[in-house]
């Protein structure tokens, strides 16, 4: 029966498996994403079978001719899966119980990620430098709290993406190391030079451990967790804009590229490219929370459990290679209402600025934030804007007010005042805009 079913693993059993089972078992369906990479593992293998002396010359020359006719067969798209082809492995006639397959194409495709994140920043870093000058509303509770520029919340998302983009630098380099040549368990009796694979591969190093090799996913948990994080970044980005590009706030309007309209209201434009984007996140958290329970009661060595590791990848993969160019294309294409912006400022969010004023005369914070709350009581109860109060109103809750407090009520003297490195003042924003750019500068060389 062995001879018959054609397993690799047949020798051992006699009966014939489920249908059901069998198509249970096989990881085909999406392990061809890596038949490139598992040629260009086969090869290095061989080569190094060859070196340890279990190949002749002639026997390489033969696979590596044959692994390119495979090649050749899956990039014309003629090369035929067998319905006993369990995996890549199989399906290329041979069958290694390692992951150097998954490695190689995470590596390719990191690399990939890595450009259009760094495209996005780029894209976010211009615009805040394009438009520097352009103040509205911060908020906090999503209530309005201070004047900041425009580009201050560009850069606050901006920064974030920093951080995963060097975080995914981190993973590669995790990514990048060899377990080709362990074995199932024991290790390799054949004389395999591991660093000859190595370097055929171009790979930083090895695998210390021939059971941990077989059964070690950390590269994969920590690959989906750094897609869960950016997601965490980019949903936050998407919900803010959500916001600003409603009518209440109408700061901001998606280009029509990434919006779609209403089956029923014809006036409404929807920003389905960021709803998306929000949503796509809740997918991408549940792989990341589905690999580790699956990884978290493994017992030593491989088991296929494991086999869910790569669905996992290639799904996230995807999402977040369209994602990031998805909200490149809306940050790059959004129109932004100057007027309504600068509409949106009142003089309640200088409050904290008349607290400063006060501090600035010698008063105590704690004192200066109490004046400052009677100051908007008063203008509450008159009816009128914190601004207009007269100087002897604001000298009956403090004599430190004086003629000078009219400078207070200049929106674009708040924003310079937060001068210090990471505020919103002209001069630190130029620092981030720099420090950002160098960064990015920095990941790429």
């Amino acid at each position: 029966m062995a001879s018959e079913s054609g397993k690799l693993w047949g020798g051992r059993f006699v009966g014939a498996v489920d249908p059901i089972m069998e198509k249970f078992n096989s990881s085909i369906t999406y392990d061809q994403h890596l038949w490139e990479v598992d040629v260009q593992g086969s090869k290095a293998y061989s080569r190094g079978l060859q070196k340890a002396g279990i190949l002749t010359k002639t026997e390489m020359d033969q696979i590596l001719q044959g692994l390119d006719k495979v090649a050749e067969e899956w990039a014309q798209g003629t090369f035929k899966l067998s319905p006993n082809d369990e995996d890549i492995h199989t399906a290329n006639e041979r069958r290694l119980k390692v992951v150097t397959d998954l490695r190689l194409w995470m590596r390719q495709n990191c690399s990939t990620l890595s450009a259009l994140l760094r495209e996005l920043i780029r894209t976010m870093v211009d615009r805040a430098e394009a438009e520097r000058d352009i103040l509205f509303p911060g908020y906090t509770h999503l209530q309005r709290a201070q004047p900041i520029r425009w580009s201050h919340w560009i850069l606050s998302h901006a920064v974030a993406l920093t951080r995963d983009s060097e975080r995914l630098l981190e993973v590669q380099k995790r990514i990048n190391v060899l377990p080709l040549g362990s074995g199932a368990i024991a290790g390799n009796p054949l004389g395999v030079d591991r660093e000859l694979l190595r370097a055929e591969l171009n790979f930083g190093a090895i695998t210390l451990n021939s059971m941990d090799a077989t059964s070690e996913r950390d590269f994969v948990a920590e690959f989906l967790f750094w897609a869960s994080l950016c997601m965490t970044h980019l949903s936050r980005m998407a919900e803010d804009l959500i916001l600003y590009g409603t009518k209440e706030f109408n700061l901001v309007q998606l280009s029509d590229a990434y919006s779609t309209g209403s089956s029923l209201m014809p006036q409404k434009k929807n920003p389905d490219s960021l709803e998306l984007i929000r949503s796509k996140a809740g997918r991408v958290f549940g792989r990341c929370a589905g690999l580790l329970m699956t990884l978290k009661g493994l017992p030593s060595t491989y088991n296929k459990d494991l086999q869910e590791d790569k669905e996992a990848v290639f799904e996230v993969s995807n999402t977040m290679s369209a994602v990031i160019q998805v909200a490149t294309g809306v940050i790059s294409t959004l129109q932004i209402h100057h007027e309504n912006m600068a509409r949106a400022l009142s003089p309640d969010m200088l409050a904290t600025d008349l607290a400063y004023y006060l501090v600035r005369k010698g008063m105590p914070f704690r004192q200066a934030h109490e004046a400052s709350g009677k100051a908007v009581f008063m203008a509450e109860t008159k009816g009128v804007a914190l601004n207009q109060l007269s100087l002897q109103e604001l000298q009956t809750i403090s004599p430190l007010f004086s003629g000078d407090v009219s400078h207070v009520w200049d929106y674009g003297h708040s924003v310079e005042q937060y001068a210090a490195l990471g505020g919103t003042a002209r001069s630190s924003v130029d620092w981030q805009i720099g420090q950002v750019r160098a960064l990015l500068g920095a990941q790429q060389a």
